[in-house]
């Protein structure tokens, strides 16, 4: 598990969350994104929520630096 710290910790549901942790993919997590009728960024989001364990929700409360260091975190596990 790789774990990123967040430069702006968000608050959901009542709990802070001050850093992000990312399991790698399986292959069934690519499947069940793919699946989706929804937008590839909008798939993007939900495959992180699923790899960490977190509702979509939280994972859109982010800020855009956060977030760009958790793509390049999941990049990591694909290349």
């Amino acid at each position: 598990m790789e774990r990123i710290p967040l430069t702006y910790p968000i608050e959901h549901e009542g709990l802070r969350i001050a850093e992000v942790g990312l399991r790698r993919p399986t292959v069934g997590d690519h499947l069940l994104v793919a699946k989706l009728n929804l937008s590839d960024a909008e798939r993007e989001v939900r495959l992180i929520a699923n790899l960490a364990e977190l509702p979509p929700e939280a994972i859109l409360k982010l800020d855009l630096k956060d977030y760009a260091a958790i793509q390049r975190a999941l990049s990591g596990f694909l290349s």
